[in-house]
């Protein structure tokens, strides 16, 4: 699907069959460009960092999609001294994260599919005081599968946590808007996902194809209130008119 066409004949409920499909494509692309993906993500967030600045120094964190752990060296080199525990669904970003694993605080990087029915069972019994959900949420397709992840999110949650989390606005760049594929590249069309899904392509290292979900403000709205959430705050950041990424933070109602 190309940049700015949208059409009326979206699913209003994607297929499980197609959502596995998408799920694997995302897989694969994370295995094949781990390293190259990895070498652009040498640096935290504008936003990320003013998230981390409202962060009690001693909370117990878990991170869902920790990629190559630079968020858990951030937290190091500002004096943190609570607990984290980063999860992600990518072996090799996970072994990359491991290479340089911070030793001031208790630090855990685990494997975890946020895809996955109740990934609540591979955690810790105890809840969380924060959850982080950087880049992640997007990833996931299927308005059924956000929804659980959602709820597993709830489930996690200290009753007095925060749940903080981003989620890419590509289409406000004309260089991503013009990198969008059409479906039949994976043998899927328009019909089979949902307004909102679009693939992208990536050209560092090789070519390669990735899944993401464009949320609109109303579309996080609804997904909070539907997963037991209200929304505390919202702003835009990232990019070069600091408009390339939503933030939000979200209360367990």
């Amino acid at each position: 699907m190309q940049s700015g066409q949208f059409s009326i004949a979206y699913n209003t409920n994607m297929e499980s069959t197609v959502a596995q499909r998408i799920l694997a494509l995302n897989y694969q692309f994370y295995q094949s460009f781990a390293s190259d993906f990895s070498e652009t993500r040498g640096r935290v967030q504008p936003g990320v960092m003013r998230v981390l600045d409202q962060l009690p120094p001693t909370t117990s964190i878990l991170d869902l999609g920790c990629g190559n752990g630079q968020l858990a060296r951030q937290l190091a080199a500002a004096g943190f001294r609570g607990s984290y525990l980063g999860t992600d669904f990518s072996p090799a970003l996970l072994e990359e994260a491991s290479r340089e694993k911070p030793a001031t605080f208790q630090v855990e990087f685990t494997p975890l599919n946020l895809a996955q029915e109740d990934w609540s069972a591979s955690l810790p019994g105890d809840t969380f005081e924060v959850i982080l959900c950087f880049a992640a949420l997007h990833h996931i397709p299927s308005r059924d599968l956000r929804l659980e992840v959602v709820r597993n999110i709830h489930r996690n949650l200290d009753e007095r946590g925060k749940f903080y989390l981003s989620n890419w606005q590509f289409l406000k760049s004309e260089r991503f808007r013009s990198r969008t594929l059409d479906w039949d590249r994976v043998g899927l069309s328009e019909e089979d996902v949902e307004e909102g899904d679009y693939l992208l392509d990536w050209r560092r290292g090789g070519s390669g194809i990735r899944y993401l979900h464009h949320f609109t403000p109303e579309e996080l709205t609804g997904l909070a209130e539907k997963g037991g959430f209200k929304i505390l705050e919202s702003f835009y950041s990232d990019g070069k008119e600091g408009d390339l990424s939503l933030y939000q933070v979200w209360e367990p109602l």
